[in-house]
């Protein structure tokens, strides 16, 4: 996994399938997923 962070966006791609593009949450949402995580 990969994650590129821009002013207003997190995009998320897999290394190994590159070509299939990226998936893109807002820094709100990707903060959650990862409290997420390590409340885990």
């Amino acid at each position: 996994m990969e994650v590129g962070f821009a002013t207003s966006t997190v995009l998320i791609r897999d290394t190994k399938n590159r070509h299939r593009g990226a998936i893109t949450v807002s820094p709100t949402a990707w903060q959650s997923f990862l409290t997420t995580l390590k409340s885990t």
